[in-house]
């Protein structure tokens, strides 16, 4: 795994969801017996409001509730990943400048959507963006969003510029990509794997971890995976990566997270219910991950 000592998100990370009640409120209580489930059952850190939380349907009241009780359940047993980007850099900067974010030990930041900035525009928002805070910044690069890649030599100039800015959650799908990222400077830079179906070969090829949909449900199974890895026991890893490999695909099928919230579900954990315009999985996907979840039951 990567080097990078400044870095204390390695491992395990969990890209939490944001459970509701069948009356489409947020469920605090479902989300707290998640947290210590997770973090009880493996996971090293956990990512807080990022596209899994559904966080853009999210008011900024329930924003700030859901990061005040992540706190309070966490209790500073591992690192905590917050989400706080956007497409306006004032905005954003304004928001760092004046949140509490106590508790928290990064900002996960988002390149900017749909306004599709140039490079040198991106260069520029995170250069800004990183003298908003005192704290880490993980730079959250998934093209498929947002509409525009980080490019690496752009990648570069950030982390020269910017001494906080010490990781990248790369979501592009792209192994190739994200091996260039591990290359650039990996004393100063940590990759997190932002695929689940990349997981095992980003880990193996030098990423620091992985922010995960599948460790909702099954953070043990995961991390198993993830430090087996790190031990060089590819068999044992290549193992548990295989009984996941239908998974990662159902839960990607009908769009995230209503896979994961379907399997959560069929656990017992979580209601399935999103907001709109989000809509729970297709029958056909729901009878897949049915499937699935009798074959490999939860983590105990």
């Amino acid at each position: 795994m990567s080097q990078n000592s400044n870095n204390p998100f390695k491992g395990l990370g969990v890209a939490l969801i944001t459970p509701y009640k069948n009356d489409g409120e947020v469920d605090y209580d479902a989300l707290r017996k998640l947290v210590s489930r997770q973090v009880e059952k493996g996971a090293d850190f956990l990512c807080v409001l990022g596209t899994t939380a559904e966080t853009p349907t999210l008011s900024e009241e329930e924003k700030a509730n859901i990061r005040e009780v992540v706190v309070d359940e966490v209790k500073g047993r591992v690192p905590l990943l917050v989400g706080v980007g956007g497409n306006n850099t004032r905005k954003t900067c304004e928001f760092l400048q004046t949140t509490n974010l106590n508790g928290y030990q990064g900002v996960l930041v988002v390149c900017p959507f749909y306004n599709k900035p140039s490079q040198e525009g991106l260069f520029q928002h995170f250069v800004a963006v990183s003298a908003a805070t005192p704290l880490p910044v993980v730079i959250y690069n998934i093209p498929g969003r947002t509409g525009v890649n980080l490019e690496g030599d752009t990648l570069l100039r950030i982390v020269e510029s910017c001494p906080n800015v010490i990781a990248i959650k790369e979501a592009a799908g792209k192994l190739e990509q994200l091996v260039h990222y591990i290359s650039l400077c990996p004393d100063k830079l940590s990759v997190l794997c932002g695929d689940d179906a990349l997981a095992f070969e980003a880990v193996k090829a030098g990423a620091a971890g992985v922010i995960s949909v599948v460790g909702n449900a099954f953070p043990y199974t995961f991390s198993s995976m993830l430090h087996a890895i790190e031990n060089e026991d590819y068999k044992r890893a290549r193992q548990i990566n295989s009984r996941l490999l239908v998974l990662y695909d159902l839960l990607m099928r009908d769009g995230n997270p209503s896979g994961i919230k379907c399997l959560l579900s069929l656990f017992g954990l979580v209601e399935n219910r999103l907001r709109l315009p989000l809509v729970p999985v297709s029958a056909s996907t729901h009878k897949n991950i049915e499937t699935f979840a009798k074959l490999m039951p939860i983590d105990e």
